[in-house]
């Protein structure tokens, strides 16, 4: 918009430069005796900042050299196109008086514009020295592609057109071109005069064809505009460029010269008095919604209500260097935006012409917002353009988040680019949006209204704040004058919750969702396990997971490598898109992915994550870590890595997924809050979920931590078809040491279940009537509390267990206790604590049963068993004593096993004994 108001306000100076006939060549060709005056109308320098100056004139001669041929001075060479650049912020206003068309201005030999449109004059040097003309400039008709045009006739010989529109080298300079200037007029020297206010009755006597012809021409105008307008800065002078070329050497243009308005004393001349201009633009901010937590668009208005730019006894506002717009606390980004989102590079932008297609330069997946601005000067014409995602940290701010406006108009030729960063609040999220920076400068145009509206719905960029209220957002603005900066402050309410719902409290709920389960069900197969948690825009934000897998539910470690903690720490480190390109821990451990929905409203943006197999962490002796390249649309966020402990339960055997206090899933990272509100876990490796092979009813549990709130959560599981699991376990006894009466043996048990047979679920052994318990040696059992502090005495230890699982690559293995129970059974119970990997404990219940001893295992885990040996110790540590001699009775025991899913194994079995067979007497 800039670069356009830029255009028209310079329209007077590319007249004048346009009277210049020359020619371009190499060497010889060059524009000599520059000279800009910006006249009061008694004849003094007009330099007041925002002022209307009574007339601009520019002066440009052409290169001359003596015709050897002739002896008459000539051009070097021949003038073709004629380019000036004119300095940031003098404007123009070509609605100031009626604009000629180009039918009336070519008819007839000296055109038939009317005086109205008339803006000033031009004398011309052409043909020989000393051969000068007046003649009228017009305000004409602009060609297509072009913002205005002016136009003279040279001694009805040649029409000379002026384009005026924007550089296609800069998006911000004007240009005034005019170009195949034609070789009959021979120009040497121009020196053209455009009028600040054309209908000034003071111009009556050089008004059109008075110009000509002598007379008073009034202009018949009702009201009298400015046509030009000094800038607002004080501090660049004003500056003009010129470049062209000729007709002997058309191709490429050269820079020639920069010329400056210069003073009497020499020097160049800066606009002044720059502290009296005004400067009051009004700023006003509106969410596009009135829900809380909701997502949102933005509109953001600047209007200026500038009368003095078009009143010629008035001085104009000062134009906005920079922008500063800080928007409400709490209203932050909304990660739903980043699904789809692409961004625009620099040279995509490069690419925005006036009349590129949509997406021939920034992508239309990179828009998120549109503009519209408006200026008194093309009679509130609207310019529409669009705001895109600049590619992150390739931008000229190097910023992660940073906006590019493309404001564009193909019928007047308008194209302004401008660019602004956005800083994020690394703790709040709070944004900072600045327009005006070194790096991209706003164009000095001035304008009535700055309409800047990012989109709506359900992927809108933003997200209002949580709570009902008014919310401010503050703008600074800092006028081109060099004045203070204006702060002013704009606000709007949210006054419902999300979906038109009762406003949040001030404490918000935190009741999430939990779903889970098997994708296959079928008891004992191996099948990927789900877990889903979800939560809405009234909860409070997921903090921490912590989980108890359904009983049975396993996993098989066996054969499986951990990812190294030096590759979780260094996965850390590294940018989403590298950890995406080269995963930090290897496939070898990978045991699941992760699906993260982020975001405020209806529609999220899912984020993929891998789970891999870690060593130990927090206290447990394995752990699953989740990293998450943290890449939504065009922004790379860095790796999220949640690293928890993993264990087993010792009395359950159930898996257990442990969060650790600091290691907190993130709430907002680089500024940007997450939102996560969709969490989709997937333990997919193939052959390593266990399903359970009991069918009862049980239970995925969740313990998640909000802001300040804990829920625990828990999800029906029930595998399937377990009758179809076959169940024939094979048990044996055997005793070995003093078979005699009185005598202590030890006894070895060892249970050999079948594969793919249901996993045990107890066991009852009822020794042989010939064995009790020898109480004399149960005066010292291992109490709970010693027990739980691993200080069990020595006296306490019966024997060992030793149990070997397909699902780890070692057996568990530990002592067999003799503990008490707490006076919950007459006697203590057979306690076997196993180590390893993980920690187990199987607490057999010892009493008696129709006079025999009995031993039940109630509650053994719904874990795949190899082999399990249990031997308890003989002789003075020995439990058992015979009551006759074994070796004379052939003792059985009566086994009862019962299987996860309800089967049983009910045999009477022959108890070895290691008795030694007599040998034959000699005869």
């Amino acid at each position: 918009m800039r670069s356009s108001m830029r255009i028209i306000s310079i329209l007077a100076l590319a007249a004048a430069a346009l009277a210049l006939a020359a020619s371009p060549a190499a060497a010889a060709f060059g524009l000599t005796d520059l000279e800009v005056i910006s006249e009061t109308a008694g004849g003094g320098e007009a330099l007041q900042a925002g002022s209307h100056p009574y007339a601009l004139t520019t002066q440009v001669a052409v290169q001359t050299e003596l015709d050897p041929d002739s002896g008459k001075v000539v051009p070097s060479e021949e003038l073709k196109d004629l380019y000036i650049s004119f300095p940031s912020g003098l404007v123009g206003n070509p609605t100031a008086v009626p604009q000629c068309s180009s039918e009336a201005f070519l008819a007839g030999e000296t055109g038939e514009c009317e005086n109205a449109s008339a803006i000033g004059v031009a004398e011309v040097e052409f043909g020989e020295p000393d051969k000068i003309v007046l003649v009228p400039v017009y305000n004409l008709e602009p060609t297509r592609g072009f913002a205005a045009k002016l136009g003279f006739i040279v001694e009805q010989r040649a029409p000379v057109a002026i384009d005026v529109g924007i550089s296609p080298g800069s998006p911000h300079e004007v240009l005034a071109k005019a170009t195949n200037v034609s070789q009959a007029l021979f120009f040497l020297r121009s020196r053209v005069t455009i009028w600040g206010t054309p209908a000034d009755p003071s111009h009556d006597p050089q008004r059109g064809t008075c110009a000509l012809k002598g007379g008073t021409c009034p202009s018949g105008l009702l009201t009298e505009k400015a046509f030009l307008t000094l800038p607002t800065d004080c501090v660049d002078p004003l500056t003009f460029g010129f470049e062209g070329d000729s007709w002997q050497n058309p191709d490429p243009p050269q820079w020639f010269a920069t010329s400056e308005s210069v003073g009497g004393a020499g020097t160049p001349l800066s606009p002044i008095d720059c502290g009296e201009v005004g400067f009051e633009p009004v700023v006003e901010v509106a969410a596009s919604t009135a829900a809380a937590n909701s997502p949102s668009g933005l509109d953001f208005k600047i209007d200026v209500d500038d009368p003095g730019l078009s009143d010629p006894t008035a001085r104009a506002e000062s134009t906005i260097e920079k922008a500063e717009v800080t928007l409400p606390e709490g209203m932050t980004l909304n990660p739903s935006a980043g699904e789809g989102l692409a961004s625009c590079s620099q040279a995509d932008l490069a690419n925005e012409t006036p009349t590129s297609a949509p997406g021939a330069g920034c992508p239309e997946a990179a828009k998120v917002g549109s503009v519209e601005v408006e200026t008194p000067l093309l009679e509130d014409r609207v310019q529409k353009g669009s705001i895109y995602i600049a590619t992150p940290y390739e931008n000229p701010f190097g910023s992660l988040l940073a906006l590019y406006v493309v404001i564009k108009d193909p019928e007047m030729g308008i194209l302004v680019k401008l660019g602004g960063s956005v800083d994020p609040d690394p703790l709040t999220g709070r944004l900072q949006t600045t327009f005006g920076e070194a790096a991209f400068p706003i164009p000095q145009i001035p304008f009535s209204h700055f309409r800047f509206s990012f989109n709506s719905g359900p992927r809108a960029p933003l997200t209002t704040p949580p709570g009902c209220g008014t919310h401010t957002t503050t703008a600074v603005l800092t006028p081109s004058s060099g004045g203070g900066p204006l702060t002013t402050t704009s606000s709007f309410e949210t006054t419902t919750g999300p979906g038109g719902g009762p406003c949040p409290p001030a404490s918000l709920p935190f009741l999430p969702g939990l779903t889970a389960g098997s994708i296959d069900a079928t008891a004992g197969a191996f099948s990927p396990f789900f877990m889903r948690l979800t939560r809405s825009d009234t909860d409070q934000e997921i903090t921490r997971l912590s989980s108890l897998l359904p009983p049975g539910l396993t996993g098989k470690i066996a054969g499986l490598q951990q990812c190294p903690q030096a590759a979780v720490e260094a996965a850390r480190a590294k940018s989403g898109a590298a950890e995406q390109s080269a995963p930090s821990c290897p496939d070898s451990s990978l045991v699941g992915h992760t699906l993260s929905g982020s975001g405020v409203g209806p529609a999220l943006t899912y984020v993929p994550g891998s789970l891999y197999l870690a060593g130990p962490f927090a206290g447990a002796p394995l752990s699953i870590v989740a990293i998450v390249p943290a890449l939504a649309g065009p922004f790379d966020l860095g790796t999220v890595v949640v690293q928890e402990g993993l264990d087993l339960n010792p009395d359950t055997a159930q898996v257990e997924v442990k969060g650790d206090a600091a290691e907190a899933i993130p709430r907002i990272l680089q500024g940007i809050p997450l939102e996560l509100r969709d969490l989709r876990i997937m333990v997919d490796r193939p052959g390593f979920t266990l399903n359970p092979t009991s069918c009862e009813p049980a239970e995925a549990k969740a313990t998640l931590t909000g802001v300040s709130t804990l829920a625990t959560l828990a999800a029906h599981y029930q595998a399937s078809n377990c009758g179809a699991l076959k169940f024939k376990p094979k048990l044996t006894l055997s005793l070995k040491g003093k078979m005699k009466r009185t005598g202590n043996p030890a006894i070895t048990a060892v249970v050999k279940p079948r594969t793919g047979d249901a996993n045990i679920g107890a066991s009852t052994v009822l020794l042989p009537p010939s064995l009790f318990i020898d109480n004399a040696h149960i005066s010292n059992p291992c109490t709970r509390v010693q027990f739980n502090e691993n200080a069990c005495p020595k006296a306490s230890i019966l024997g060992k267990a030793r149990a070997f699982t397909p699902l780890l690559d070692q057996p568990l293995v530990g002592p067999v206790y003799f503990r008490s129970n707490g006076g919950e059974r007459e006697l203590p119970d057979v306690v076997a604590d196993l180590h390893g990997q993980f920690h187990i404990v199987l607490v057999g219940f010892v009493d008696s049963k129709h006079k025999r001893v009995r031993t039940r295992f109630l509650d053994v885990p719904d874990a795949p068993v190899s082999k399990f040996v249990l031997r308890l110790a003989g002789g003075r540590r020995g439990l058992l004593e015979n009551s006759a001699d074994l070796c004379r009775t052939k003792p059985k025991a009566r086994l009862v096993l019962v299987g996860q899913n309800g089967k049983r194994s009910i045999s009477d079995r022959a108890v070895g004994a290691s008795c030694k067979s007599k040998g034959k007497r000699r005869r």
